[in-house]
């Protein structure tokens, strides 16, 4: 069983590589907001956690199929829909259960599935713990409103914790004009940035032996720091642009990566990013939904 699904998940992080790389190449594409790439992140994601899809003439497996990829088809939705799962590997004459083509192959899976859950769960594992101490560390933190908190042991503001998020000041921030760092925390509060945060890392530790997916997995939480930003954005002025500016200039770079800081990305990009934003307007609103519901059918559906 185990082998079975290491089986699974290694055709699942050759889909979530394809797909991911589509993301990347999109992402260079300078004037698509970062609140549209961050969403498409979703996607190779998706892939890494679901491993069956409708199959579909217009996908992406479909066009390369002829030469990296089969399906398997597990059955319908409809009398005209199949319900396939993609298969890159073609290491077996037959599915459910799976049976190797040769006995190398057997045990290649048997003990590579192994290998995987030990590594797996120890990195899930050490993940909860240097979130649990980063917890701990902050209990001294002293109230100043609301879920407001302020610590010696922070060099930036950040929010901890998921159903009961706190926003964490330094001490060193008594003195300074908060308006536009609550501001900001409070909208990775109201994003849910958190637990995104936590299910990319919990996906990276499943897919930890496919090293593209820790390369995805800074870029979505770059993108997922400066899709925030663009947020706050939207609700500011020329004037708030500039005041903003000036707050994350005056802001530490984040070290921990397991909480969304307000200063949890490279600072210059942060910038350079406030300075080129532009507010969109419906009409484009409208273009960038099409575009990524576009992408996500090509992305997410399978080979015929």
């Amino acid at each position: 069983m185990p082998g079975e699904l290491f089986y699974w998940v290694f055709n699942m992080s050759i889909t979530a590589i394809l797909t991911g790389i589509i993301v990347l190449l999109i992402r260079r594409i300078k004037k698509i907001p970062r609140r549209v790439i961050s969403f498409l992140w979703l996607i190779p994601l998706f892939r890494m956690w679901l491993p069956f899809g409708i199959g579909s003439k217009f996908a992406l497996m479909t066009l390369i199929s002829k030469i990296t990829t089969k399906t398997v088809i597990i059955g319908d939705l409809t009398h005209t829909v199949d319900f396939s799962m993609t298969n890159h590997v073609m290491a077996a004459n037959s599915y459910f259960p799976i049976i190797y083509k040769t006995n190398i192959l057997n045990k290649v899976f048997g003990i590579g599935a192994v290998i995987w859950l030990i590594i797996g769960f120890s990195l899930i594992i050490s993940f909860y713990i240097i979130y649990i101490i980063s917890l701990h560390e902050l209990k001294s933190s002293k109230l100043f409103k609301d879920n407001v908190y302020y610590s010696e042991k922070l060099i930036s503001p950040a929010v901890y914790g998921i159903f009961r998020p706190r926003i964490i000041l330094p001490d060193s921030y008594r003195e300074q004009d908060l308006t536009f760092v609550l501001l900001h925390e409070k909208m990775h509060i109201k994003r849910g940035d958190n637990i995104w945060r936590i299910l990319a890392f919990i996906t990276a530790a499943v897919h930890w032996f496919n090293p593209l997916s820790w390369i995805f997995l800074k870029c979505f939480l770059a993108d997922l720091e400066l899709s925030c930003d663009e947020k706050v954005l939207a609700v500011c002025n020329e004037n708030g642009k500039s005041a903003y500016a000036r707050a994350i200039l005056n802001c530490a770079e984040s070290r921990n990566a397991f909480i969304s800081a307000f200063g949890g990305a490279k600072i210059r990009i942060r910038i350079e990013n406030i300075i080129s934003y532009r507010k969109i307007s419906v009409f484009s609103a409208i273009c960038f939904s099409l575009f990524v519901i576009a992408i996500a059918y090509m992305l997410l559906t399978n080979a015929i």
